[in-house]
């Protein structure tokens, strides 16, 4: 029953991406007068890889020739000689110009510019845009997926301690979420950590685990959230990791670093700015890694979702709707996958921070 449930979803997510796409080849051929298919998905999956300030589920065109836009706006915070603050329905999707206190402002390519009334763009030297607002502290949809995220996990974590007090067994979905709690607290914390100081660094390895889980899971969905398809997010979670690591380490830790016992002065010497070295490229690998391996699942299911509209026949476009749905399960071992990676190497940085010195004997 559970297997045909997963697999009517993950049917249901390929069709909508598909949907999706199409919508988009129709409005990008009748804006830009493009005939190139290949140039037309190229531009989807760019589109989709920004985050933006509204959350677009598809478009369509109207009896009027007008596009239409299915989805919800959120807030547009910025400062700009002053504090500004506007619904993004305001810039139509990009298309349109918002009138805020007497100054006129855009999006494009998911930043927000000062513009004119009739939305015109300066380009500099290198055809960039001119008068980016820097200062943006806007609800986009990244944003406002890691409110929603944050606060679930804070919902089901609290009922999940308070069923503890009526019995050692939990109820609801802390039975399901138990076993995967005991899995980090036993096979992650302990073995890297230590028996003793694991559980100081639980909350950290249970929240990050959880939230990157969900994150990648959410991800999968035809809603365009592409959390840690962000590398600013993704290097928000290493800076944690190492402050943690850098904060709690013991001075057996820098002494490894610094003045690595055992070790002839003049190689401590050449050792120390290498082993220095390693501790920022340490949490420089979680993020690539991280940000590298979403990155490109989400190139690859959509890319081969778009060879539907290149083939345009039942054989080649049944081929890539099955490759697809095969890829979608693939992706949800990924996103499990590297939420373990992360817990799991950050576990192990923060047992070597605070690994105790033994006698050579």
């Amino acid at each position: 029953m559970r297997k045909n449930i997963l697999g009517r979803l993950l049917t249901l997510f390929v069709l909508l991406f598909s949907f999706q796409m199409g919508a988009v080849e129709v409005q990008y051929s009748e804006e830009k007068g493009a005939t190139d298919v290949k140039s037309e998905i190229k531009e989807y999956i760019s589109h989709h890889l920004l985050d933006s300030y509204d959350f677009g589920l598809y478009s369509y065109t109207n009896d009027e020739g007008n596009h239409e836009y299915v989805g919800f706006p959120l807030p547009v915070i910025i400062w700009d000689d002053g504090l500004k603050v506007f619904s993004s329905s305001r810039l139509k999707h990009d298309e349109g110009v918002a009138e805020v206190g007497g100054n006129f402002y855009r999006s494009y390519h998911g930043k927000i510019y000062k513009t004119d009334a009739a939305g015109t763009l300066k380009m500099d030297a290198d055809n960039h845009p001119e008068g980016r607002v820097h200062l943006d502290f806007s609800i986009t949809k990244n944003v406002f997926t890691i409110f929603v995220v944050s606060l679930l996990i804070l919902l089901v974590f609290n009922r999940m301690a308070r069923s503890y007090k009526k019995g050692a067994i939990p109820t609801g979905i802390g039975r399901g979420l138990e076993p995967i709690v005991q899995y980090i607290r036993d096979d992650i914390a302990i073995p890297n950590i230590g028996v003793k100081k694991y559980k100081k660094y639980m909350p950290y390895l249970l929240t990050v685990f959880f939230f990157i889980w969900i994150i990648n899971l959410l991800g999968l969905t035809p809603m365009g959230i592409n959390v840690t398809n962000n590398i600013a997010v993704t290097l928000a979670l290493a800076l944690i990791t190492f402050l943690i690591t850098t904060f709690t380490a013991n001075k057996n830790y820098w002494a490894h670093i610094f003045w690595m016992p055992g070790v002839p002065p003049l190689m401590r010497i050449v050792l120390a700015p290498i082993e220095l070295l390693g501790t920022l490229i340490k949490p420089f690998s979680l993020m690539i890694r991280l940000y590298a391996n979403i990155t490109a699942g989400h190139i690859v299911l959509m890319s081969i979702i778009g060879l539907m509209f290149i083939f345009k026949n039942w054989l080649g476009s049944s081929l890539s709707f099955f490759l697809a749905f095969a890829l979608s399960l693939l992706e949800l071992l990924v996103a499990a996958l590297q939420a373990y990676i992360f817990t799991m190497l950050s576990a192990l940085y923060f047992g070597s921070a605070v690994e105790e010195h033994h006698e050579d004997h």
